[in-house]
Parts: structure tokens; C-alpha cells; sequence
């Protein structure tokens, strides 16, 4: 197999050897060939004024969250974002799935256990077809769960 030839009789320029300085490709723009551009040099970083404080990134407060757990029975997978929503803004969810079908509540546990997983909040199930979902420091107490399981969310 031949050597590679260049193409209408351009021969690329031997990599510059003196460390820095950038040759430009003719035809490129710029300076004429031949030509050597030098980096810009560097700007000097100005002392950090020390009386000046800090700026500092402090979190805004959360938002208010109702202890109250919010109810959900749902008959469509329309109901998931309210699911969603609810639990983004802090208040525990119970979702009472015993009036739904097989399909929709497993879509519908997938979905929340997803939801909590992805928050950082947590899933339980408190009765036959009843789950709990509790965000991330948000307690709910085991009397308030144990009247969950005997009421079955409702």
C-alpha cells in the first residue's frame, strides 16, 4: 500500500518545536503564513479584599408542611401527578387503593414508590391495599398509622 499523499499539493506545516508558540494554517484567516501568534499572557488574579465578607448560599426555609396526610383514591392513572404533587410539597400521602384494579395498582405502587425513592421520602403499607408515603423529615406518628389500618385510609 502506497503512503498517503496530500491532496492538491498542501503539505502540512512540521508541528512547532519551540513550546507555545501557535502557527496559523494558510487560508485560515488571520496572519499571513509564516506568521507565529503568541499566547495572551496571563492576567493577574487581584488580592481578595478581606474586609469584604464572603457571599455565602444560604437555603431558603421549607415551605410549611401539613401534617395532615392528604387522601387519595384513585380510579385512573390520571390521579399519579396529584399523588406527586401533593408529596413534593412536603405532606404525607395515603393512597387507598382497594376500590382500583390489579393493573392500575401496581402502575400506581410503581409510580409512588418511584416518587418516594427519587424525593427521599419513604413507602409503607399501613392496611390491605393502603400505602403511606411520607417525605423526608416528616413523622408520622404510630397511633395516627395504627387508626390508618383500621379506618383503611379513609
Amino acid at each position: 500500500m502506497a503512503p498517503l499523499q496530500p491532496e492538491y499539493g498542501y503539505e502540512p506545516e512540521p508541528a512547532p518545536s519551540d513550546g507555545g508558540v501557535v502557527r496559523m494554517l494558510p487560508g485560515a484567516g488571520g496572519p499571513p503564513p509564516g506568521a507565529q501568534q503568541m499566547p495572551p499572557a496571563p492576567r493577574p488574579v487581584p488580592p481578595r479584599d478581606e474586609r469584604r465578607p464572603r457571599s455565602v448560599v444560604r437555603p431558603s426555609p421549607p415551605a410549611p408542611v401539613s401534617s395532615k396526610p392528604h387522601k387519595v383514591t384513585p380510579d385512573s392513572f390520571n390521579e399519579a401527578q396529584q399523588i406527586a404533587d401533593v408529596f413534593k410539597r412536603r405532606q404525607p400521602v395515603i393512597v387507598n387503593l382497594e376500590a382500583a384494579d390489579r393493573d392500575l395498582s401496581r402502575r400506581l405502587i410503581d409510580f409512588a414508590s418511584g416518587v418516594c425513592y427519587g424525593l427521599g421520602g419513604t413507602m409503607e403499607r399501613v392496611g390491605g391495599q393502603v400505602y403511606l408515603l411520607t417525605p423526608t423529615d416528616v413523622e408520622v406518628s404510630d397511633d395516627d398509622k395504627r387508626r390508618l389500618t383500621q379506618r383503611g385510609g379513609s
